[in-house]
């Protein structure tokens, strides 16, 4: 099973960015955290790296009943979020596939939430291509 759900777009990192903010807006989700990794790793590491942007995407209704069916299952919330250069005109933006909770736990009522957070995400990352 892959792990991530993937677009690759011919558009520049910045503006790819702020259309993955609204597409996941439209679909429930709010961004609770930004991880600028190239930031990151220069000023820690003194590294330098493509454009990458980690984003904590959660959709409150159904981090809700996830954590109802599996209290930790917080620990993969919220679902991260990619957005990468991949050369000067094309952006990566990579989903975590909420399925991946599904293979980690037992409780039978995360099937539903995942099989919703998945449709949701897909519908969000669709529409980056429309």
């Amino acid at each position: 099973m892959s792990y991530a759900m993937t677009v690759r777009l011919s558009a520049g990192f910045s503006p790819t960015v702020e259309r993955v903010r609204a597409a996941l807006k439209d679909q429930g989700f709010g961004v609770l955290t930004e991880i600028d990794m190239r930031l990151t790793l220069r000023e820690k590491l003194g590294v330098d790296m493509e454009e990458y942007v980690i984003l904590g995407a959660c959709n409150p209704p159904l981090a809700h009943r996830a954590v109802q069916a599996d209290k930790a299952i917080g620990l993969l919330l919220p679902c991260n979020v990619v957005v990468r250069a991949e050369g000067p005109d094309t952006t990566v933006v990579q989903a975590m596939d909420p399925q991946v909770m599904v293979q980690l736990s037992d409780a039978p009522e995360l099937r539903a939430v995942a099989d919703e957070a998945a449709a949701r995400l897909r519908v969000a990352l669709d529409a980056l291509g429309a």
